[in-house]
């Protein structure tokens, strides 16, 4: 392939590494991970809520990884409730895979910033260690993939598993108890299966530009071994 379209392949590739890297930074501190409902059990039981009755008992929730908001409706209309996982709710989540999940969206973002550096660096420099020419961009691709693939494997366990927004849903409740009415994940948790999903890309962008895979043999040298061998 000419050099100016490897150029221009390196250089989209560097920007959407970049944009991710953003996008991963910036779905970090929003609240934006999970969005639901939650029913106020104790209370639909007390008056024998049915139909239309039980929409004032259902209150709404969403949370990050950080911060979230909780809007508790017992009959008595909206009761919002902002918390914070750090220091509030380390005794009721499961902390281990939840600052497992804050880690690894912090090493995707270093390293997708990192390949972006290098998709750049082979774009309009010269290639001079391993690690700066295809084996390294193969690399950076594949742990930010392998990052993102993880983050959303480790949330959603803590999600669906774990019945993260009913432990949230009754942080603080002495006698009333809530159960999770629907939940569905929110923008910010997509926008890391994005992310994942162009870093896939970027690997296959390398192999468009003309790189062989990583650790493959080209059939040249099989041939010239093989010949060397018949000499013998």
């Amino acid at each position: 392939m000419p050099a100016q379209q490897k150029k221009i392949i390196f250089c989209i590739a560097g920007v959407l590494s970049f944009a991710c890297a953003l996008g991963t930074a910036a779905a970090v501190g929003t609240q934006l991970w999970v969005t639901g409902t939650i029913l106020c059990q104790t209370g639909a039981l007390l008056v024998n809520a049915t139909g239309q009755e039980m929409d004032k008992f259902i209150g709404k929730i969403q949370y990050g990884l950080f911060t979230g908001e909780r809007v508790r409706q017992c009959g008595l209309g909206g009761r919002p409730f902002q918390f914070s996982f750090f220091p509030d709710l380390l005794k009721i989540i499961p902390a281990s895979i939840h600052v497992s999940v804050i880690l690894f969206c912090t090493v995707l973002i270093v390293f997708a910033l990192v390949g972006a550096g290098f998709f750049m660096f082979n774009a309009f420099g010269s290639p001079y260690e391993t690690l700066h020419g295809p084996i390294g961009l193969y690399l950076w691709s594949f742990i930010s993939c392998c990052c993102g693939c993880l983050i959303m494997i480790l949330f959603s366990s803590e999600v669906k598993i774990h019945h993260l927004s009913e432990k949230i849903a009754n942080f603080k409740e002495g006698s009333f108890t809530f159960k999770t009415h629907s939940e569905q994940f929110a923008n910010s948790f997509w926008i890391v299966l994005v992310c994942s999903l162009v870093h896939f890309l970027n690997a296959l962008l390398i192999r468009f530009a003309g790189f062989e895979f990583p650790f493959s043999k080209s059939k040249d040298s099989g041939t010239t071994t093989g010949a060397v061998d018949l000499m013998y």
